[in-house]
């Protein structure tokens, strides 16, 4: 109950936010953490705050990136045994013991979700946002993927098995957006996020 009191007293104060996740093993000189930092630099610039899960990886070069655009830059950080340092970058920071409050507050205070490149954690919420908005127990955001030559095999999948087999609806790819530039992700978060 403590966390969910902290992280609604603490997180009102970040809106509009936009939460990008991504995986925790990216190092700072792989392609996607600079994309990560240059797509959270940007949302920034444009009146968004950032929120992610506040440890390594591309978690921390979104922190950075808001960071270091003067944004507020929110680390909902989960306690594990392994590779879940908390990162420096984020000047908001809540600390987790439970992934369901956690995940509460990612979705609570977000008008948008970027899904960089991930590991399971990464699709775990990807489809948690995906299932929750499909089902209409959350308002529609915007959910963007990044780097379609990483997602793709993915969504070639959903399209040749689940839809092709009636589990989805054709209107569910609507759901979501996949792109490859960081000025895209901006374009499709701007042009659908009222604020």
């Amino acid at each position: 109950m403590a966390e969910f009191v902290e992280g609604f007293d603490m997180l009102p104060e970040v809106y509009p936010a936009v939460t990008i996740f991504g995986s925790s093993r990216a190092h700072p000189n792989n392609k996607d953490y600079k994309s990560t930092e240059q797509i959270a630099r940007s949302l920034v610039e444009n009146g968004f705050n950032i929120i992610s899960g506040g440890g390594p990886g591309l978690m921390e070069a979104a922190n950075k990136g808001a960071a270091e655009a003067g944004g507020k830059s929110v680390g909902l950080h989960i306690q594990l045994p392994k590779e879940q340092k908390a990162n420096k970058y984020a000047n908001v920071r809540l600390d987790f013991k439970y992934f369901f409050i956690r995940k509460v507050m990612f979705v609570k205070y977000a008008v948008a979700y970027v899904i960089m490149p991930g590991g399971f954690g990464t699709m775990d919420e990807l489809f948690e946002a995906l299932t929750l908005i499909q089902t209409k127990r959350i308002r529609s955001f915007p959910v963007v993927m990044f780097d379609s030559k990483y997602w793709g095999g993915l969504l070639d999948w959903i399209k040749s098995t689940l839809l092709k087999e009636k589990y989805i609806s054709p209107s569910d790819l609507e759901i979501f957006n996949l792109v490859d530039t960081p000025a895209e992700v901006v374009r499709i978060i701007k042009g659908k996020v009222i604020v």
